[in-house]
Parts: structure tokens; C-alpha cells; sequence
């Protein structure tokens, strides 16, 4: 019963055949995938390290991102928010790691990241009462604000992907385009399950075409191996640094802040209303989801949210099927041949599919505020316009805050934390706590 209570519906749907529940999880996994690899080539690229240590950092990344999506979704009376949600890496935690990792060693990476995930952890209860200051008026933009500054990433993939030789070719784009349109046409010309998992067979079909057209490498699939081993502290004993653990758990601090706004943005869609202990016992998850990473030298992790727009897309909101996709992630993290298969998408077809998934969240957001915000007082308005604005400008233009100093830095230079900030603190300044932002009846 208490299963029943925590997540609003039963963990796993009686009525759908494993094949469905497979290929929805399946789904999922696919629309974080990119995010999540992309942290570990990034961090192993600066940081000089081996094939052979990347590979293990890829797989045990994929393997402890299903884990701490396994931790959220399981929700119990001490942790795990028990909604819909992923979990991967916190790209926000890029840069810090690699300052870090440069100035102090590997070793003081994961010293760093055990700290802030204890940090989390013991501060969640505080964390939790944050609720107040997510009223419908600042819960809306923050949603909206999300969809947005993820669009651009989906247009880059689209280019085919951040410094391509090719970007922007007329192949590229009729890759894009064309996924995106078939999507489309599958929501408009098909109904049930085979709409919900339009994404996924948009991604299919769009990577078979490409692998028609030569434009899909095999190479990581040659490459991979059958079995990686799982290692604690792979790179050496932590070591902790003051500088370096005041640095995570800034980072850390803002990834709670985004998955608020994710948080949020699921419970309006799959209506439950959170309440201070539910957030709680969601940054709790979170933290040791960030000590996980640490002691198995991976990384940070925080709630994704790529992944809302697909809930509201595929209109399937129970938990089996992140149940399914967390599983998928922890093998694939010990079997890297697996992953390699994963890879084989092109960035081209998978921004097709994403301009439509971040577009389902900015579609939610604008919902939720035309429902349950009063629009027509001028100070929410103000409230929506300035915080939209924040979000969206800071994402386009990040190298604006580049001469702040780098503790600043992590907290502004990040479009939905900036976002979120502004609503919050305008909507205290034109609102207050009890301010009246509430759409009204008559």
C-alpha cells in the first residue's frame, strides 16, 4: 500500500505486455543517452586519459546513471521521489571537474563529489521546504524555461552535433527535418501504443536511413568489448581539498535547483501534488546517487529533463517503464557492446527527435501557466517575462558572465538555474510567500 501512496499509481501496469514496457524504457533511454555519454568524453578528453580508462568511465557512467535512476523511482518513506523521472550525469559539473582534476589530480574529483553528495544528503530536509517558493506562477516559468534552453541543443544535434566538420549540411538537416516530420506524421496518423513510441521508431527508422546513406560509424561497435568489470575507487584513494569540495557542493546546490523545476514539471503531469517531505526524500536519492558516483569514480548525478517531455509525449506515466529503463542502464553498463549500439544514432536523427520532446516541455510549461496563474495581473506577467527572458538569454549568450569569478560563475552561467533564480526571487519581491498568483474562478 505504501508503493500505492508514494508514487500516485502502482510501480508496474498490469495491462501492458513486457515487449511495450521494454521498447517504452527502451525510449527513454535513448532520449538521455547523448547527455549522459557526452559528460565522460568530454572530462576523459581534457584530463588526458587513457582508451582504456574512458571506456571504463563510459560504462560505469551508464551502469551508476540506471542506479540512481532506480534509487529516485523506488520511492520510500526514506528516499526516492517515486515519479517518472531519469537520472544522468550534471553537465554543469564539466568544468568544475576538470579544473579540479587539473589543479588537484583525478583522485580529488571523487573526493570532491563524495563530499558534496554526504552535503546533499544531510541537508535534504532543508532542501525540501523549498516547496514555498514554487508557486504556480514560478513552477510554470521554470518549466517553461527548461523546454526552452534545451531547444538549442536539439538544433546543434540537428547541425550535426558541436563541431562537425559537416554541420549544417543538406544532409544533416534532411536527416533532422525528416525524423522530425515522421515523428509528426505518427502522432497524427497512428493512435495507442504505437503513438506513444513514435520517438523511438522515429529514432530507428532515422538511424537505418542514415546507415543507407553511409552516414553511420560502426567503428565503437567493432571496438567494444563483451564485459566491464565494476571497480570501486578505479583511479586511486580519494583525496579531499577544501576548494575542490566547496566547488561540488555549489554544483551540487544547483543541480538540486533544476530538479526542482523537473520534479515539479512531472507532478503536474502526472497529478500528484509533492510536498516537502516528497522533495525531500527526492534530494536525498539524489545524494547518494552523487556518493555512488563518487566511489565508482563516475560522476555527479541529477534528475534529467529531457526525459518530461517524453512522459508527456507518450502519455505514459507510470514508473514500470523507468523501472525497465534504469535496468537497461545497468546493463549496458557491464556489457560496453551493448552501448556501442546505443551510439550508432546519429546526432542529426536524435536532435529530430529532440525538438519535439523539448517542445512537449515548453508546451507544458505555457499549459500549467494558463491554467493555474492569474494572467491577467501585470506583475505575474512581469514575473514570467523577466525569468523566460533570464533563462533563455543566458543560454544563448553564455559567455556573458565569463569574467565573474568562478564560484559566481557556476551558479549564473546555467540558463535554467538562472531562470528559476529570477522567478523566485521576483515572485517573492511582487508576491511575497502567500502572494495571490493563483489563476482565479470567476
Amino acid at each position: 500500500m505504501q508503493q500505492q501512496e508514494q508514487g500516485h499509481e502502482p510501480i508496474f501496469q498490469k495491462n501492458r505486455n513486457p515487449v511495450q514496457t521494454l521498447s517504452l524504457g527502451l525510449q527513454h533511454v535513448l532520449a538521455m543517452y547523448a547527455g549522459a555519454v557526452i559528460v565522460p568524453l568530454i572530462v576523459a578528453g581534457q584530463l588526458g586519459l587513457s582508451t582504456e580508462q574512458l571506456t571504463y568511465l563510459i560504462s560505469i557512467d551508464l551502469l551508476a546513471c540506471g542506479v540512481a535512476t532506480l534509487l529516485q523511482v523506488f520511492g520510500n518513506r526514506f528516499f526516492g521521489i517515486g515519479l517518472p523521472v531519469m537520472l544522468g550525469c550534471a553537465f554543469q559539473a564539466v568544468s568544475p571537474m576538470i579544473a579540479i582534476g587539473q589543479s588537484h589530480g583525478v583522485s580529488a574529483i571523487y573526493g570532491a563529489i563524495i563530499a558534496s553528495g554526504i552535503f546533499v544528503i544531510l541537508f535534504s530536509g532543508l532542501f525540501g521546504k523549498m516547496i514555498a517558493f514554487f508557486p504556480p506562477v514560478v513552477t510554470g516559468s521554470v518549466v517553461t524555461i527548461i523546454g526552452l534552453t534545451l531547444i538549442p541543443v536539439a538544433l546543434t544535434d540537428i547541425g550535426g552535433g558541436q563541431g562537425a566538420a559537416d554541420f549544417g549540411s543538406s544532409l544533416n538537416l534532411s536527416l533532422g527535418f525528416g525524423v522530425l516530420l515522421f515523428i509528426i506524421l505518427m502522432n497524427r496518423f497512428t493512435k495507442g501504443f504505437i503513438r506513444s513510441i513514435s520517438v523511438l521508431i522515429g529514432l530507428i527508422v532515422g538511424t537505418v536511413v542514415s546507415g543507407m546513406l553511409g552516414h553511420v560509424d560502426l567503428a565503437p561497435l567493432r571496438e567494444a568489448g563483451w564485459f566491464q568489470a565494476v571497480q570501486p575507487f578505479y583511479f586511486g584513494k580519494p583525496t579531499f581539498h577544501a576548494s575542490a569540495i566547496i566547488t561540488m557542493i555549489l554544483v551540487a546546490i544547483v543541480s538540486v535547483a533544476e530538479s526542482t523545476g523537473v520534479f515539479m514539471a512531472l507532478s503536474k503531469i502526472v497529478g500528484k501534488e509533492l510536498t516537502s517531505k516528497d522533495l525531500s526524500r527526492g534530494y536525498r536519492a539524489e545524494g547518494i546517487a552523487i556518493v555512488v558516483g563518487g566511489i565508482f569514480n563516475s560522476f555527479p548525478y541529477t534528475t534529467y529533463s529531457q526525459n518530461v517531455g517524453l512522459v508527456q509525449m507518450s502519455r505514459i506515466k507510470t514508473r514500470d517503464v523507468i523501472v525497465v529503463a534504469g535496468g537497461i542502464l545497468v546493463v549496458i553498463g557491464f556489457v560496453p557492446k551493448i552501448a556501442a549500439l546505443t551510439q550508432l544514432v546519429p546526432a542529426p536523427v536524435l536532435g529530430g527527435a529532440m525538438v519535439a520532446l523539448f517542445g512537449m516541455v515548453v508546451s507544458s510549461g505555457i499549459r500549467m501557466l494558463g491554467d493555474q496563474v492569474d494572467l491577467n495581473r501585470y506583475e505575474n506577467l512581469f514575473i514570467i517575462a523577466c525569468s523566460v527572458g533570464m533563462g533563455l538569454g543566458v543560454t544563448v549568450v553564455p559567455e556573458v558572465f565569463t569574467q565573474l569569478p568562478a564560484w559566481l560563475r557556476i551558479l549564473v552561467d546555467n540558463g535554467i538555474v538562472a531562470g528559476s533564480v529570477t522567478a523566485i526571487i521576483m515572485n517573492l519581491i511582487f508576491n511575497g510567500l502567500k502572494g495571490n498568483n493563483v489563476a482565479q474562478s470567476e
